[in-house]
């Protein structure tokens, strides 16, 4: 009697899931239909949703785009046979007010430019899938676009020639980087560019110059505060030990940038005059004056948390001590408060006849504040390393500064990404505050523009649109925290 075979001596051939486990029926299954509960939840949810729809956008819907009046609005949306609708006039006529505050409009070309250059600043900060070749592109048709907005001058035109030159050769090398020898030969060429970072270190000067004007020899003069400090730490080190460079380092930039610095611009201003028109900071207002003092908080405040929060856990009694007290004591009192002392109380303390710039007096506050819950964030991603970590540092026979920078600080920073991106969103909503101080913030210029009688009793759509210019940069940065978290995303479970 032949025996029978329980192993199967062929594949059975490959069958596709069953329709209800997979695509949009599998996913709505086990995501919203999970369970009588969650069906329940998901059938309200939509219930919610759709009567929110069926409200919202016959109101957004509204042929008032062109009115200049609240009362004007009413009218078309009366004629309009419509019972209701939003005034979109006042975002029509006003939204260059909420975007630019009172700067002087014909030099509005200035702020444009250093936000677009503050995009490709910090592209090779943020993200690493761009090539040197596409970040001296997008630099360079930043630059050739704004030509176009200066006024015409034979330097003009020169310039727009060889920043054209420039921009067809660097577009050549990216659209042809593998077609030929010749292609390949150019695109060597390219690949020999200067590090985007340079662009990147030179913004921090360029900025405030686009934005307050002036002779350019003042970020000029700014940027040899720190060549002198370099310079000083190089010659010092070997005669008067590190520690005595590091502080002339710090010494020498200070110096210089608050006695010497005004008698280098004066001298080269008066033989070579070249500069912008001024700006005063007054004029400010809008979401510019929320991006500059936000980016420029966020910029300091990170790496003065990063030296607060080794502070707080150095051995030396005195730089832990200081540490200690500065945290809690910026952490212990509210924001405000502190916009209020750099408002009425810190030219108190200046020298007489001191013009301290009200605009950098709140981004110095601001700053502070920010760095203090800064140090304690990144407090915790020391505290969150296992003790291994240090002390393979210290097998591998490294200095303290360079087990910091090399091993403990880099999976400390990445276990504190969504601890830092949210104090980065905090603080750039907390700009806001300014408008308590006298500053024209979006806020303060919606309730300038509500206390205008052509729009008195508008609300809806006035701070709709600034919550949503809001929400776009906020979200932008919660955004890049969560591609952050999976590039630097280690584990393989």
């Amino acid at each position: 009697m032949p025996q029978t075979s329980y192993v199967r001596t062929e594949m059975v051939p490959e069958r596709a899931p069953p329709p209800s486990t997979a695509g949009v029926i599998g996913w709505m299954r086990t995501n919203l239909f999970d369970g009588w509960m969650n069906s329940i939840l998901t059938v309200i949810s939509l219930a919610f949703v759709v009567w929110v729809l069926l409200s919202a956008v016959p109101w957004l819907i509204s042929p008032t785009w062109n009115a200049t009046s609240l009362q004007e609005c009413w009218a078309l949306i009366e004629a309009a046979g419509k019972p209701e609708g939003a005034c979109w006039g006042v975002i029509n006529e006003r939204w260059p007010q909420m975007l630019y505050g009172f700067y002087p409009e014909e030099l509005r070309i200035r702020p444009t430019l250093a936000f677009f250059l503050l995009f490709v600043a910090l592209i090779p900060v943020l993200f690493n899938m761009i090539s040197r070749r596409m970040n001296w592109l997008l630099l360079v048709l930043v630059l050739f676009g704004a030509t176009f907005f200066a006024a015409a001058s034979v330097l003009m035109v020169a310039v727009q020639v060889v920043l054209g030159a420039a921009l067809a050769w660097l577009a050549y090398t990216v659209v042809t980087t593998k077609a030929g020898d010749r292609a390949e030969a150019i695109a060597a060429g390219a690949s020999r560019l200067p590090n985007p970072l340079i662009f990147s270190a030179l913004y921090v000067f360029l900025m405030p110059w686009l934005l307050w004007g002036g002779p350019i020899w003042s970020p000029i003069g700014a940027a040899m505060g720190f060549v002198l400090g370099w310079a000083a730490y190089r010659m010092l080190a070997a005669v008067i030990g590190n520690l005595g460079a590091i502080i002339a380092a710090f010494l020498v930039p200070v110096v210089w940038w608050l006695f010497l610095i005004g008698y280098f611009v004066s001298a080269l201003s008066s033989v070579l005059p070249i500069g912008l028109e001024p700006v005063d900071s007054r004029l400010f207002g809008g979401l510019l004056l929320s991006v500059t003092i936000g980016v420029t908080a966020i910029a300091i405040s990170l790496p003065l948390g990063i030296v607060l929060a080794l502070g707080r856990q150095s051995d030396l009694m005195i730089v832990k001590s200081l540490s200690v007290m500065f945290i809690e004591f910026i952490r212990g009192v509210p924001l405000i408060t502190l916009l209020f002392v750099a408002s009425v109380l810190l030219n108190i303390f200046m020298p007489p006849g001191t013009n301290f710039d009200i605009i950098l007096r709140v981004i110095i506050m601001a700053t502070l504040f920010a760095s203090a819950y800064m140090a304690e964030v990144i407090r915790g991603g020391l505290a969150a390393l296992p003790r291994g970590q240090y002390e393979a540092a210290d097998a591998l026979g490294l200095d303290y500064w360079k087990a910091q920078r090399l091993i403990i600080m880099p999976q400390a920073l990445k276990i504190s990404i969504p601890g830092i991106v949210s104090t980065f969103i905090g603080l750039f909503k907390d700009t806001t505050l300014v408008s308590i101080i006298g500053l024209l913030d979006p806020l303060g210029i919606g309730n300038a523009i509500r206390s205008n009688a052509a729009w008195t009793g508008i609300v809806w759509e006035l701070y709709g649109f600034i919550a949503f210019l809001f929400f776009v940069f906020t979200f932008s940065m919660s955004r890049y925290s969560m591609y952050l978290e999976r590039r630097l995303r280690t584990d393989h479970g």
